[in-house]
């Protein structure tokens, strides 16, 4: 996204989306809404949750955050700085990130021959952590 359509979106942002916003970009990691509202409430920002949940709707559809769901159906919410990828373990819900995008030129090839403008893009894979697998084996 260029800057100059980034700064269109952000001074049309209401003060509400705008603190969220400013919270997702400070965290180092992905938050729920949930997560989110605990973290506005006790920084004095006064807002419900459902408006918390509206606001994260919005920032995604226009770009500024990505969301990803987790093993658990649970949507967690981050800054868009790169793609992140994920093995998730469907027992103990533990994800480990993928350090390397497979899909990145896949992603640029088919921006161009679908004339489509991508955010970002998720990649998860499901399965048994090496833990879980390990418990698993002992139980048989």
């Amino acid at each position: 996204m260029s800057n100059s359509h980034q700064k269109t979106l952000v001074q049309r942002l209401t003060r509400n989306q705008q603190h969220i916003l400013d919270l997702v970009k400070q965290l180092d990691q992905p938050l729920s809404a949930q997560e989110l509202y605990v973290q506005l409430r006790d920084a004095g920002k006064r807002m419900g949750l459902a408006t918390v949940y509206r606001a994260l709707e919005t920032l995604k559809r226009e770009g500024l955050i990505q969301s990803r769901t987790l093993g658990t159906g649970e949507s967690v919410y981050s800054s868009i700085k790169e793609d992140r990828h994920h093995f998730t373990c469907v027992q103990c819900g533990n994800s480990i990130p993928i350090d390397e995008c497979p899909v990145h030129d896949l992603e640029e090839k088919l921006d161009a021959s679908y004339h489509f403008k991508t955010y970002y893009h998720v990649l998860e894979f499901f399965g048994l952590c090496d833990q879980c697998q390990h418990a698993e084996q002992s139980k048989a």
